[in-house]
This record gives C-alpha cells, structure tokens and sequence, in this order.
C-alpha cells in the first residue's frame, strides 16, 4: 500500500503533467495552424546552418526529450514539483505570444531519408509539426526546465553528469533532425534559464 505522502506526491506530478499538457496540447497546434494561414515569415537563421546535414539517427535523442519528463517524480519533492509545473505552463504561455509576435518559419527543406524506417518516421513527424514556432524551441525550454531541476534536486554527481549529457544531445538533435535553428535554441535556453531563476515564481504559494 502507498503512503499518504507517497500518493499526494504522485497526484501532485499528475495534476501539473495535465496542465503543462493542456497548455502544450492548445498553445502550439492552433500557434502552428494559425502561422500557416498567415503570408509573412521571418528568416531567424544563418546561412551556413543550411548547409548542415540531416543525421536520421539523432531522432532517437530529439524523442527522448518526452521520456525526460518521466524522471522528475523520483527525484523532485512536492513543492519542486510544482514549481516546474508552473514554469513548464508559463514558459508555453511565452513561448505561444512570441510564435504569433514573431512568425519564424524553419529554413530546411523537409528532407525524407532513405531507409524506410525512418522515412515513416520522418514523414510522420513532419506532417504533425509543421516548420512554424520555431523561435523559441519548446523542446529547448521543457528539456532545460526539467534539467535544471533535476539536477538542483539531485544530490548524485553521476545522475547530474548524465543529465547535462543528455541536455547536450537534445540540443545538437533539434538541428541534426532539422526541426531548429541556432536561434531557436538560444532564445530556448534564455526563456527557460530566466524562468528558473526568477523569484517571483519560485517564492509563490
């Protein structure tokens, strides 16, 4: 039997994954479906970053980022729980204002591997994510939010090795699966360091 403690901890993890959901599952779609009506777009990249390769296999680490969010429950107490959960919700609140303000669309051309396992993956992703909301990288902001939190709350020097290995990966995937730019991870990294940091949150109820 689980302990009154144990099951207020899990409810508490569930109540925020289902908010942090509803905010992702209603800000980025109808952000996604309403930059594609619209006929101006911003170039946010740098030439040279066209030029980098489509690298199929970093699918496996860009995916990984949704298994990321799994890890929290058995290293955040209660109140760090919560306190994720709130800026996970708030940083896709910023990040949908700054899609609609700033209408980027990705420089890459939708490139479709070879191998055909692949290609299913890559003709599904690409046809649930269209190459708009790109600035900042929603997968940048939850997967540095979760890092962050995960390593302050962590008391295992390995664990936190291991996370910012995984953090690095994340990063250079979002551009070797051609779904970002360099932009897009900085201004990724900065709404969610920001968001880590500012008291205000951190001190709420």
């Amino acid at each position: 039997m689980l302990s009154d403690a144990t099951k207020a901890h899990w409810k508490t993890y569930w109540i925020w994954f289902f908010w942090v959901s509803l905010a992702f599952f209603t800000v980025y779609p109808l952000c996604n479906w309403f930059t594609a009506q619209r006929s101006f777009y911003f170039s946010p990249y740098f030439e040279f970053e066209l030029a980098i390769p489509l690298v199929k296999e970093f699918f496996w680490p860009y995916f990984s980022m949704y298994l990321l969010f799994f890890v929290p429950p058995f290293i955040l107490n209660r109140q760090q729980l919560s306190l994720m959960g709130k800026q996970l919700v708030i940083a896709t609140l910023i990040s949908g204002l700054t899609f609609l303000l700033l209408p980027a669309k990705l420089g890459f051309p939708r490139l479709i591997p070879d191998d055909p396992f692949y290609a299913k993956i890559f003709t599904q992703m690409f046809a649930l994510d269209l190459p708009y909301n790109t600035v900042p990288s929603l997968h940048i902001v939850f997967s540095t939010i979760l890092v962050l939190h995960i390593n302050k709350a962590s008391q295992s020097p390995i664990l936190k090795l291991l996370m910012m290995i995984w953090l690095i990966l994340l990063y250079i995937s979002t551009i070797l699966v051609h779904q970002h730019h360099l932009l897009d991870i900085i201004t990724g990294f900065l709404v969610a360091f920001v968001l880590f940091r500012w008291q205000p949150i951190r001190n709420s109820p």
